[in-house]
Order: structure tokens, then C-alpha cells, then sequence
């Protein structure tokens, strides 16, 4: 069969899909955690359909996997409520507890996490249409996460947990928490990116309402029991509906103290106008990239193509830190493009739980129309699809395509297309790519593929301040959790790795006093009588 025609029978009959994935039932919430209690919704609820079509005798049908509560600006500030009672002005039992009992209610709450593991990775892939091998390691990368979250905590702490006396003052530094905290995650990573701000805001003790992303809302499900159970009331708690009803009331109140979202900048940019005090709102925010990578005369083809072929197409492109644009030098751009489109068409295309499976249907609504339409307008500015079946639709799936040449009057070529369209750009001089990235809205990152050292130094110099991730060749990527990530321009605000993020949802605070008799003798028996959790020189270990 031609790749074509594969692509015409893509999706699957009901009982082609192995039991072990398959949808026992459809799933249909009513609860949403507010205060520590599961409350059950009774209003309207909104249909989870995923972009997995099955075949059936009517034709193919899109399989619902089940119902969330779509939930009204009422509960929105119901939730507002409960996460000010558990915070109290920072009086509240979980800001004020000990950092050592907070840790022990993540660990539980990992532990708890665990258990779900497996219920978890079927609905990543039903959900949103993620391999099972990529569902199963944003499952694992999150556990692994939340651990070295915790030991980076434990770190922070134990140099915390000393005096200083300077100028005769004695004094002591910690990290406080923000307040409430409205933690907003991606529909391209819903369970990892969600708690790569979730878990460190809520170790630093403040208090969390959280609004999971569109797909991927039924895949937070199995967890809320676990949240429930590992963390004081009110302390964490979930929305869920239509952004537009429920998060306006949120940010108007004034009393969202940090925002953590992960989207669009135009989004992002409404959200924090809501804002009474925007100056008071502390941000981190992860949005669009238009990465590029640049293909220098001396690369290693062989190399290039493979990381090319990983950070264009892995998730389908649906990733922030894609690749979204290569220029490849007109000395060998040949030769790339012919073994980059050989690449792509030995790619495996298919349904999530498919062994060895690389491209999978799209979850995104109406996707599969908006790149059909970058394409179509790449074509009537000079560009072609050059690689077999490009661009070929069935229902949800998109078919890669690669345009070349492409050019700056094309929208393809400016625009972050967040899926499997990949444009193509010759060029002679290195000046184009670096102006390409001067006059980009985006900075996050860049890859160059190269083995001159002396061109590769030229452009490291330049590029790192232009994006704030030079990956020589190396895809664009995120990790490891260890490492800065954030972006220049339009791209980031704020800064999240393991540690950043600690110091994202907190802020220093000190206890201070001078150098006398009689405050020595308070903060020694304050010290030494254990009666305060921020005077403390207690070790953790």
C-alpha cells in the first residue's frame, strides 16, 4: 500500500484496538476538589472527544471517551474561596507548616500518584493522541520531577537554616510563599508541564486552584483523590469549563497573587489585563517559540537529519520547543532534503499504542484545516510540498509536509504552526538565519548543525542573545528539569527549572534584629524551644 492509502485506513475498528487500551467505559466526571471535598456537579457538562476516529458501518466515528463538568463563574470563585481560607493571609496551617511536613505530603501525594500510573497513560493517549511510549515517560518524567523537586527543596533549605550576622544585625533568610497561585497547564503536555509549576508552588506553601487544559482534562482525574487525601483542605483545588466564564472572575477579584500559564500570548496577555493590580501579580509563563535550526555547509548530514527529524516531528510538532523552521545552507541543501524527506516517509504512522509508533492523529479542533491553510498559502507564494503524500488529511490526522522553498512573504515562515509543516529556507549567507532571529517575536531557542568550530563560536556569541537555549547538534528540547528554561521576547516570562521554580513561587523574606544581649537570648529560646518553623536551624536531611 502506498503511504496514501495508509493514510486511508488509519484509524481502527473497535475490535482491532488491544484490550489492554482499550475504553472500558466511558468516563464521565462530576466531581471537582474544592475545600478537600470531591463535589459533585450537577449543571452542564462538556463532551471529551478524542482524535481517535473508529471505524463503524455507518462510517468512521469520533470515539467520546466521556464528560467534565463545565462549571460556572459561581464555583470559579467558590474555589477562589477556599484556596483564601487554606492561605489565610499566610497564617493559614500549610504556609506556615514546617518545610520538612510539606515535603511529606508531596511524597504522599507521589506515592498516591504512582498507584495511577497506568490508568493515567491510557487516558494521555486517548486523550490527546500521544504514543504510548511518550505518554509513559511524561507520566515518568513527572514523578521523577516532583522527586527532584523535592531534594532541590531540601538543598535550599539546609542553606537557609543557618544565621548570618553582618553590621551587627543578626538575621535569618527563607523563601516565603506568593499566596494563591492559578496554575493553568497545556493541552500538549497536560499532566508534565501542569506540574512543573503545580508541585513547586505547592511546596513553598502556597495554595493552588487549578484549571486543566482542553484536551486533557479527564487525564487529572484518577489524581484527585489523591489530592484530596495528601493535602490539608483547600490547598489544592480544580476548575473546570470554558476559560472565558471562569477565569475572568478569578483575576478581577484581585487575589490570584501568581499566574502560571503555559499558552498563548495572547491569552496570557488577557488573563494578567483581568488583573486589578498587574504590577502585584507575580507571572511564569511558558508561550510560543518559532525555534529554528540551521544546517551549516560542514554539518554532519546523517546527524542533522535525525535531530531534525526529532525536533520537527516528535508529537507531531506539537511542542513549544520544536523545531518550526530550519535554513539549510544552498551547498548541500540537495542532498539534506532528500534524505530528510526518505527520513520522513520511513516514519511509522498510526494509532498511540501502535509498537514503533511516531506520527498519531491530532487533538487539537480544527488543526488539521489551519495547517491545509499555511500550506495552501505556502504554494501561492513560490513553495511546494515536496515529500510524498504531504499534507494528505484524514479526519484529525495530518500527514507531514515539507514546503521548499519558503520565504518571508509566506505566513508559514513567521507564524508558529504547532504541527507537522515544516518549512525549508536556502541560504548563502549566515546573516539571513541570524536576521530571521533578530526580527522574530520569539526567542526561546535555536539548533545548529555544524563541525567547524571556528563558525560555530562566531554564532554561539550572537545567538545567546537572541534565545536563551543555543543546542548545537541538538534538537531543541526542554530538558533535562535541571537546566533554565524560559525565553526571550514573546516567548517566556519567568524562568522554571527544578530550582528556578522554588524561587518562582516564593519570594525572601528575613527576620532581623541587632546584635544585642537581649535579642540574642529571644532568638535562642525561640531556636532552642522549636516555637517557630521560620526561626529554625533544624536540618533536613
Amino acid at each position: 500500500m502506498t503511504i496514501t492509502e495508509n493514510i486511508r485506513d488509519i484509524f481502527p475498528a473497535s475490535n482491532d484496538i488491544p484490550p489492554e487500551f482499550s475504553l472500558k467505559k466511558s468516563l464521565d466526571q462530576r466531581e471537582y476538589l474544592v475545600d478537600g471535598k470531591l463535589h459533585i456537579w450537577q449543571g452542564e457538562m462538556e463532551d471529551s472527544l478524542s482524535p481517535i476516529y473508529l471505524k463503524t458501518p455507518k462510517g468512521l466515528t469520533q470515539q467520546k471517551i466521556g464528560q467534565f463538568p463545565c462549571l460556572s463563574a459561581q464555583e470559579a470563585l467558590l474555589t477562589l474561596e477556599a484556596a483564601g481560607k487554606a492561605y489565610d493571609y499566610g497564617r493559614g496551617k500549610w504556609p506556615t507548616m514546617p518545610v520538612a511536613q510539606r515535603i511529606e505530603c508531596v511524597q504522599d501525594f507521589a506515592y498516591r500518584m504512582k498507584e495511577k500510573r497506568d490508568e493515567v497513560v491510557n487516558l494521555l493517549m486517548w486523550e490527546i493522541g500521544k504514543s504510548y511510549t511518550d505518554s509513559c515517560k511524561e507520566f515518568d518524567r513527572t514523578v521523577d520531577y516532583i522527586e527532584d523537586t523535592i531534594d532541590a527543596l531540601k538543598n535550599l533549605d539546609r542553606v537557609s537554616s543557618r544565621f548570618e550576622i553582618t553590621q551587627g544585625v543578626i538575621g535569618q533568610i527563607r523563601r516565603a510563599p506568593l499566596g494563591i497561585v492559578l496554575s493553568m497547564g497545556p493541552a500538549n503536555y497536560p499532566l508534565n508541564e501542569t506540574f512543573t509549576t503545580l508541585i513547586p508552588a505547592l511546596i513553598m506553601g502556597n495554595t493552588v486552584i487549578v484549571k486543566a487544559p482542553r484536551p486533557g482534562v479527564l487525564l487529572n482525574y484518577p489524581l484527585l483523590e489523591a489530592f484530596k487525601e495528601a493535602f490539608p483542605p483547600g490547598v489544592v483545588n480544580t476548575i473546570y469549563g470554558k476559560g472565558r466564564t471562569i477565569s475572568p472572575p478569578l483575576m478581577e477579584s484581585g487575589r490570584i497573587d501568581a499566574l502560571a500559564f503555559i499558552g498563548s500570548s495572547k491569552a496570557a496577555n488577557n488573563l494578567k489585563k483581568q488583573h486589578p493590580k498587574s504590577y502585584r501579580l507575580r507571572s511564569i509563563l511558558g508561550l510560543e517559540a518559532k525555534n529554528p535550526g540551521i544546517v551549516l555547509p560542514h554539518a554532519d548530514l546523517d546527524l542533522a537529519i535525525k535531530e531534525c527529524i526529532l525536533g520537527t516531528l516528535s508529537y507531531n510538532g506539537q511542542r513549544c520547543t520544536a523545531i518550526k523552521i530550519l535554513f539549510v545552507h544552498k551547498a548541500i541543501v540537495d542532498k539534506f532534503l532528500d534524505k530528510f524527506t526518505t527520513a520522513i516517509s520511513q516514519l511509522k504512522f498510526g494509532m498511540p499504542w501502535e509498537e514503533g509508533v511516531f506520527l498519531t492523529p491530532i487533538a487539537e479542533p480544527g488543526k488539521p484545516q489551519y495547517l491545509q491553510d499555511l500550506v495552501e498559502d505556502a504554494k501561492n507564494h513560490g513553495a511546494e510540498v515536496i515529500n510524498e503524500a504531504g499534507g494528505t488529511i484524514n479526519e484529525t490526522f495530518f500527514y507531514p509536509a515539507v514546503l521548499y522553498p519558503v520565504n518571508d512573504q509566506m505566513k508559514v515562515y513567521w507564524v508558529e504552526q504547532f504541527g507537522p509543516v515544516i518549512p525549508i529556507v536556502p541560504f548563502e549567507n549566515i546573516e539571513t538565519p541570524i536576521d530571521y532571529l533578530v526580527q522574530s517575536d520569539y526567542g526561546q531557542q535555536v539548533s545548529i548543525f555544524g563541525q567547524n568550530t571556528e563558525v560555530i563560536a562566531q554564532l554561539v556569541d550572537p545567538l545567546v542573545n537572541q534565545v536563551c537555549r543555543v543546542n548545537i547538534n541538538s534538537q531543541c528540547q526542554r530538558g533535562p528539569d535541571t537546566f533554565p528554561f524560559t525565553g526571550r521576547k514573546d516567548s517566556a516570562e519567568g524562568t522554571l527549572s527544578v530550582h528556578d521554580a522554588l524561587r518562582a513561587f516564593s519570594i525572601r523574606t528575613l527576620v532581623a534584629a541587632k546584635d544585642i544581649d537581649l535579642n540574642k537570648r529571644l532568638i535562642t529560646e525561640i531556636v532552642r524551644e522549636h516555637q517557630s518553623n521560620f526561626l529554625s536551624t533544624d536540618f533536613i536531611l
